[in-house]
């Protein structure tokens, strides 16, 4: 695997110093306040979100990939405090599937956040355009309310940023902080998979957001940036929360080596400036297994063996770092970060629903690397580019229905 462009910061994650924290095991809590979780009875370890003064477990759900209403009743009942969803999630199901589950539940008991994405982003630049218009964006969010059944949300996120001038592009900023006056959202933020040490500057430095939701992982080479960043972000009193910790889920494409989840979690929360993460489960154990890093967020030996295993035995994994280098190699120009995006989403997450509405945002065509007999793109993780696209795009001739 070609090791050029990497980081050194990622080889040498396993050298970092992560300070152990003792906490007693955790207990269910049923009852904890989103603003003022019960400490004198519940074990879970809680941080402060920055300066919107929420204390919320470092453990939350991102909703994203679960269809299980139960299972959202159940990260809740066992003291989970904070749910992520988005607009677009499971085409408007996932949002309506919330609203059910907290109908009945004290507002004050659980922290929603939802996440927009704004009309005409350029697919090349990452830059909105002329075209861009608040009140597009405004109306989805309003969609967004009435499948949760709530007046407001806890933190809005404009989603999807990729470059500093998208997060301070004025007509959303302008739009966001309205509704945040409005008090359509008490917290305004940005999300960002992509180019995030940037994003992460422009939100701390624009006074305006009060959150970031940023990936976060041990396979990013660039983590010697992002943890500046991110430091940088915190002592502002911008909240972080992580997603993408667990890195794709799997090693390999055929599901036969899974990354050590809870390994990967813990790794992620060992940084104090991650003030809570949003993994993706969609099982009780799962769940479980990543309430229990609660217990302890040291590393043991073998857990850091597990993180490094892919790396010693050469298996590229299915997180795309999302550096952008391969579209100035592509000889097509095509946005081959969203669409490893989509190929993760399919293979890491089987959330075939998403993989298809990713390629979609881009491109109806489903014939990308058709013509090219050799790819152009040296992929820095080692992934075969061209492969990997013919693959992924061929969900794109499957109905729409079949994957709901």
């Amino acid at each position: 695997m070609s090791k050029s462009g990497i980081d050194k910061g990622r080889r040498e994650f396993l050298k970092k110093s992560i300070a152990g924290i003792i906490v007693l095991p955790a207990v269910f809590n049923k009852n904890v306040k989103a603003d003022e979780p019960k400490s004198n009875s519940s074990k879970f370890i809680y941080r402060t979100l920055g300066k919107t003064g929420l204390k919320l477990p470092i453990v939350s759900m991102g909703v994203m990939n679960a269809d299980n209403p139960n299972l959202v009743k159940a990260a809740l009942d066992a003291g989970i405090v904070h749910l992520d969803t988005a607009h677009g999630y499971q085409r408007g199901r996932n949002e309506e599937m919330i609203g059910q589950v907290i109908k009945d539940r004290p507002r004050d008991s659980y922290v929603l956040a939802t996440k927009v994405v704004a009309d005409y982003q350029d697919d090349k630049t990452g830059l909105y355009t002329d075209k861009t218009k608040p009140e597009s964006f405004i109306e989805k969010f309003e969609t967004s309310l009435k499948r949760l059944d709530l007046d407001y949300v806890d933190i809005l996120y404009l989603h999807n940023v990729v470059k500093k001038d998208a997060a301070l592009f004025e007509p959303l900023l302008s739009a966001l902080n309205n509704l945040k006056k409005a008090g359509k959202t008490r917290f305004i933020g940005v999300s960002t998979h992509r180019n995030e040490p940037e994003v992460i500057r422009a939100v701390t430095d624009s006074k305006v957001y009060d959150v970031v939701l940023t990936a976060y992982n041990f396979r990013q080479p660039h983590i010697i940036e992002m943890d500046s960043a991110i430091a940088h972000a915190a002592k502002a009193g911008i909240g972080i929360i992580a997603m993408k910790t667990q890195a794709g889920v799997f090693w390999d494409r055929e599901r036969q080596r899974q990354i050590n989840m809870k390994a990967a979690l813990k790794w992620a929360l060992a940084n104090e400036n991650i003030h809570t993460a949003i993994p993706g489960f969609t099982t009780f154990d799962q769940m479980n297994l990543d309430l229990s890093v609660m217990e302890n967020l040291k590393l043991t030996p073998e857990e850091k063996k597990d993180l490094a295993l892919g790396e010693e035995m050469g298996m590229e994994g299915l997180y795309c770092q999302q550096c952008g280098k391969c579209e100035t190699q592509c000889r097509k120009s095509l946005d081959i970060p969203e669409i490893m995006r989509s190929y993760m989403y399919a293979y890491g997450y089987k959330n075939y629903e998403a993989a298809r509405d990713t390629l979609e945002a881009i491109s109806s065509d489903d014939k990308f690397c058709i013509d090219c007999r050799t790819c152009s793109v040296e992929c820095n993780l080692g992934f075969d580019v061209k492969e990997r696209i013919m693959d992924i795009t061929r969900i794109q001739k499957i109905p729409a229905e079949f994957l709901a």
